[in-house]
């Protein structure tokens, strides 16, 4: 029988309020908040290094941060967040190497389900995302579960990402669509 926390990872349905992932959020948190009153870059790199499942070397994000648990977010070297990003993390989110995220982008891993008596059950699901090398989010942009962006993609701010998309495209809009293709 899985765990809630095993289902989480696996995008089934899961309680939230089981006692393992209630404290899992909780360390998440407070080491969000550690982040966030740290008073000099350095003392940032080494929380963010903690509080992210895997990092590269050179990786540098702006306070605010937030986050579900922390643990499920890997960011590959050359990482940039600027401020008060969102890393909503119950399934895994991948960064490729060179990334850059503008001010207020939040990565969405969360859902619930549609009809309303499953909902208010309380139970929920979630959906992975995975960005690709060389990838510049715009600020304020969304990008929810389920998103896999390709190599070189660039996403304009205040873009909501609701699918997936291929490499060298640049994405504007709620839904976001191609508005250009990036010659490599």
């Amino acid at each position: 029988m899985k765990t809630e926390k095993e289902k989480m990872l696996t995008g089934e349905m899961y309680d939230p309020s089981d006692a393992e992932l209630v404290n899992g959020r909780l360390a998440g948190h407070t080491k969000a908040q550690q982040f966030n009153r740290a008073d000099t870059d350095e003392e940032r790199a080494d929380i963010i290094k903690e509080m992210f499942g895997s990092t590269g070397e050179a990786i540098h994000v702006e306070p605010t941060v937030r986050v579900d648990y922390g643990y499920n977010v890997h960011v590959e070297n050359n990482f940039y967040a600027n401020f008060n990003c969102v890393f909503l993390d119950v399934c895994p989110i991948r960064i490729g190497k060179n990334a850059m995220f503008g001010p207020g982008v939040s990565l969405v891993t969360p859902e619930h389900p549609l009809h309303p008596d499953e909902r208010n059950s309380g139970l929920e699901f979630g959906r992975p995302i995975s960005i690709g090398d060389n990838c510049w989010i715009g600020a304020n942009a969304t990008i929810i579960g389920g998103v896999t962006l390709g190599k070189n993609v660039v996403v304009a701010a205040g873009s909501v990402v609701t699918r997936s998309f291929s490499d060298n495209v640049v994405l504007a809009g709620a839904p976001a669509r191609v508005i250009k293709t990036i010659e490599i």
